[in-house]
């Protein structure tokens, strides 16, 4: 969930005229709006806080600054010129629980990978296959259980890349009958798929659920589990079968007796947990099961992950210091709680609605069926993600809107929301569009043709199981 790895692959000539022309255009942008006369449609705050969203908007795509500061900035603008009445209604955002429990889950995820827990966890999960289709499908199914206890898909890819690299030699680098990239892709771009399953999954599930909680209806843990486990199941499975066929991976190459003894520890060896790793399982399977609990009683679902960070944190465990509180990626963190107080102002002056009046403007919705409806906002859903080189952060931007299309239209929001998080979870057509692609092409044979041809099936997948998820599974459910 870093935010650096948009600029990779800029000389620093190239990055610094970007980074350049990104602040000049978010200054003319909000020079526009404060100076000139708002529409009819507008009042004069909706028309500053538009200024300020767009500004950030700007400024969280070229990244002139880092994001902490252009978040401070964009709340700090809504109180300043007015278009909020004062500071604290302008940082709205932060007090979302949202904020605090991505924090939450960050450490929880940060405390699983500095224990080792999670390179236990993949050796144990992970059995030595013979074959290059098998030793596929065991990756990936490692990976997917993987997912319901560490929240990070960059977290993962970096768990198994070495693995992989193993699994890889074991089969002969130059005929490893396409495992090494086809891996890569799992890695890469369907990874980050797993973490869609459950509402503390990640950024993308914790996002689309407060948004859900706020604006549609009420979500549980289990309401999610529910909702979304089988459908992300299905979109995995078909996304990993389509990785074999991507990367031609076949059955005729046997792995090395050698290379396969060694997958099964580390160079030490052994295979005990410590009593750090324990310690850290133990507070996971507690918070899942008070997740599971207090989706039933009414049990809030962050005090869980409060509770968790807490045991971790005291003295005589010492799992979770201020080191690891100093390396959170606070950049997403603080990008989340402006854009929430942005929509927040964006409401509260009418500028939302203003939107999507103008939108309706220039595409005519009343003479589209709702399927139609659905499929231009899946669309504008997705050239939104692409921009960004975070998926959660895309959501956080987009949803809002999205729901309030689907509020005038008469469009269900549950089955709207949940399917703009498949789709937009799973379409990384650029390398900086996930972490776990980047990575994985930075450290695998994969080129930019690779992720970009791939990105777009995962993204064909998703529409197929949204589509049947919306159409049979979900009204069954709900």
């Amino acid at each position: 969930m870093g935010d650096r790895f948009d600029v990779r692959g800029m000389s620093k000539t190239e990055l610094f005229s970007w980074q350049s022309l990104g602040l000049l255009t978010a200054a003319i942008v909000l020079a526009l709006g404060v100076t000139s006369s708002p529409p009819a449609a507008l009042t004069l705050e909706g028309q500053r806080t538009l200024a300020v969203f767009l500004s950030a908007l700007v400024l969280w795509l070229t990244r002139p600054v880092p994001y902490v500061v252009s978040s401070i900035l964009s709340v700090t603008l809504l109180f300043a010129l007015g278009a909020i009445d004062s500071f604290g209604a302008a940082t709205t955002g932060f007090t979302s629980t949202l904020v605090f429990f991505l924090l939450l889950l960050l450490l929880l995820g940060d405390a699983t990978t500095s224990v080792g827990l999670d390179r236990q966890l993949a050796r144990r999960l992970l059995s030595a296959n013979s074959t290059p289709r098998r030793a596929l499908h065991s990756v990936a199914g490692s990976v997917l259980a993987l997912a319901f206890v560490m929240p990070s898909a960059m977290a993962r890819a970096v768990t198994f890349i070495p693995i992989v690299k193993r699994l890889a030699g074991g089969l002969g680098s130059d005929t490893d009958g396409g495992f090494e990239s086809a891996a890569f892709l799992v890695l890469g771009h369907v990874n980050p798929i797993a973490s869609m399953a459950l509402m503390t999954g990640g950024g993308m599930a914790l996002v689309t659920s407060e948004i859900v909680a706020t604006s549609v209806r009420p979500i549980t843990w289990v309401d999610w589990a529910v909702l979304m486990l089988p459908p992300t199941i299905l979109l995995y499975t078909l996304a990993v079968l389509c990785a074999g066929l991507f990367a031609l991976v076949d059955e005729d190459v046997t792995i090395q007796t050698d290379d396969t003894a060694r997958l099964e520890t580390d160079g030490d060896g052994t295979a005990r947990l410590t009593r750090d790793q324990r310690l850290v399982g133990t507070v996971l399977l507690g918070a899942i099961v008070s997740w599971i609990v207090g989706s039933f009683v009414g049990f809030p679902t962050v005090l869980p992950a409060v509770a968790a960070v807490v045991v971790l944190s005291i003295p005589s465990v010492g799992v979770i210091t201020a080191e690891d509180i100093s390396e959170v990626s606070w950049g997403i963190v603080f990008l989340i709680g402006a854009m929430l107080s942005i929509l927040d102002a964006m409401e509260a002056t009418g500028a939302i609605t203003a939107v999507v009046d103008g939108l309706t403007g220039w595409v005519p919705f009343a003479a589209l069926a709702q399927w139609q409806i659905v499929a231009v906002l899946i669309l504008i859903a997705i050239g939104i993600r692409i921009l960004f080189s975070t998926a959660s952060a895309a959501i956080v931007v987009v949803l809002p809107i999205v729901l309030e299309f689907a509020s005038v239209f008469g469009i269900n929001q549950l089955f709207l929301a949940l399917t703009v998080l498949l789709v937009v979870g799973s379409t990384t057509v650029l390398p900086f569009n996930t972490t776990a692609v980047l990575v994985s092409m930075d450290r695998g044979p994969l080129s930019h043709r690779d992720v970009a041809s791939f990105g777009l099936v995962t993204m064909a997948l998703s529409v197929a199981v949204a589509t049947v998820s919306w159409l049979v599974y979900w009204p069954l459910v709900v």
